[in-house]
């Protein structure tokens, strides 16, 4: 399968109320969601994202549990970006760790995980973190500095730059960090109204999916014309299931409205 990107605007302060706080008493998620008007249906999906975090063992993979919650959760309360098959985590370049900061020093190591890898190596997955003032020394350099430039514009191909670059210049407006996730949000290209979401779907920036979706239509017609086929014959035949298993196992029944009445009412369709 694929790498279907995140990118969520959350500084370490947020991380600690809305997450490991949390973990300590969760009591707080009735006061989170009445400050931030969290709607019942997202509630319960955080309240079960919880409950399974609880039961994580200091065995487990860091990165695939907790990590991959806090990423989930953020989506929650705030705006986070899809990019398809790009990820900081896949560059080989050692000068881009300066920009990261990695967990042990964010989160009490010991309590939580010995087995934290701090970048993306499998699906549903944290990856890298970049900290509020590396934000902004990230979008510095890449301004400035024709190496990093090249790099994230290789990275992040075909238009995928832009979305980048939106979520790093929100989490600047918003003094935020930047959590790399995978999978947390899994657009279904041929009918985005059949996309998968274990965080709040709203909050998804909607212009990494349409990227997605185009490139996709665009090499089904290049086979098309390639096979000498009709113009849209396999795009109106063609399936594309996510058949990947929610990490949690809580997924609410009501998903499926919520995800077709998303992506109907952004595209209008």
């Amino acid at each position: 399968m694929g790498w279907d990107i995140s990118y969520h605007p959350i500084n370490e302060k947020q991380i600690n109320s809305w997450y490991f706080d949390v973990l300590d008493n969760q009591n707080l998620i009735n006061t989170l969601a009445e400050e931030h008007s969290l709607d019942d249906f997202y509630k319960d999906k955080y309240i079960d994202i919880i409950k399974v975090a609880l039961e994580t063992s200091k065995e487990d993979s860091f990165d695939m549990t907790h990590g991959y919650y806090v990423a989930v959760v953020q989506g929650f309360f705030n705006k986070y970006f899809y990019t398809r098959g790009a990820a900081l985590s896949f560059l080989e370049q050692p000068f881009f760790e300066k920009y990261y900061k990695k967990w042990d020093q964010i989160i009490d190591q010991d309590k939580y995980s010995n087995n934290i890898s701090n970048s993306i190596s499998t699906n549903y997955s944290s990856g890298v973190y970049i900290p509020a003032n590396m934000v902004v020394q990230l979008l510095q350099d890449y301004d400035t500095n024709a190496e990093v430039k090249s790099e994230l514009d290789n990275l992040f191909s075909y238009d995928r730059i832009i979305v980048f670059l939106k979520a790093l210049n929100y989490a600047k407006e918003h003094n935020l960090g930047l959590l790399e996730a995978t999978e947390v949000v899994e657009p279904n290209p041929m009918d985005l109204n059949k996309s998968a979401c274990y965080s709040n779907l709203f909050n998804c920036d909607l212009e990494g999916a349409l990227l997605y979706q185009q490139a996709a239509l665009e090499q089904l017609a290049e086979i098309e014309k390639k096979e000498g086929l009709p113009e849209g014959h396999i795009s109106s035949k063609a399936e594309y299931e996510v058949t990947n298993i929610n990490p949690t196992e809580v997924i609410n029944p009501k998903e499926e409205k919520v995800k077709k009445s998303f992506w109907k009412r952004l595209l209008g369709k």
